[in-house]
């Protein structure tokens, strides 16, 4: 029985707004996109062929004095992003993270960071943008919700397999090697939204 995640159809987001790439505009969206009447768990294997829904994706970023976390995927699930690098930790809200609605996707967040990582204390989170992509496979049928972790140590460590190679860089670091980076990734070291201190 596949998989069931969270979606909001993508007629949403055109009527909010249909933008490319990163949108600093929390406010405008991210309260209607995570309206209960908005969202519905679908069976994910349906989804990744369905271009009217999005589905919505956590992406944090973990950063300690202006250094952000980086890793390559070595594999996971998703076999479209293999062996690219990614300054971005999250994954899929399903069924099992609760009722649909602000609370589930939280939880569904928290979830996939503590799957895939572990790390120190947090001392400021915040959410500071969304991205989107339809002109890839990938991308068309996704939306990322970005979200800032300012760590207090850089203590981070994997904890899959599917994730090699952590370590932390300046944005300037990371920039020298953008081909490398997935496209989401390329569009937040693109940006001025991730330096400085926290």
């Amino acid at each position: 029985m596949s998989e069931r995640v969270l979606v909001v159809p993508t007629a949403l987001l055109h009527e909010l707004g249909w933008f490319h790439g990163f949108c600093p505009d929390v406010e405008r969206y991210l309260d209607r996109l995570l309206a209960p009447e908005q969202l519905s768990y679908r069976p994910r294997d349906e989804m990744e062929q369905d271009p009217t829904f999005k589905q919505l994706i956590p992406y944090v970023v973990l950063r300690h004095r202006g250094q952000l976390f980086h890793y390559q995927r070595a594999g996971g699930g998703e076999k479209r992003l293999h062996a690219r690098r990614s300054i971005g930790i999250g994954g899929h809200i399903c069924c099992e993270d609760g009722v649909v609605g602000p609370s589930a996707y939280r939880t569904g967040m928290l979830r996939e960071l503590s799957e895939e990582v572990q790390i120190g204390q947090i001392v400021r989170e915040r959410c500071i943008g969304l991205i989107n992509d339809d002109r890839t496979s990938v991308g068309q049928v996704h939306l990322g919700i970005v979200h800032v972790c300012d760590l207090i140590a850089p203590q981070v460590s994997s904890r899959e397999a599917a994730l090699t190679g952590g370590g932390f860089a300046s944005l300037e670091q990371l920039r020298q090697h953008n081909p490398d980076f997935e496209t989401w990734s390329q569009f937040l070291l693109a940006g001025e939204w991730l330096a400085g201190e926290p």
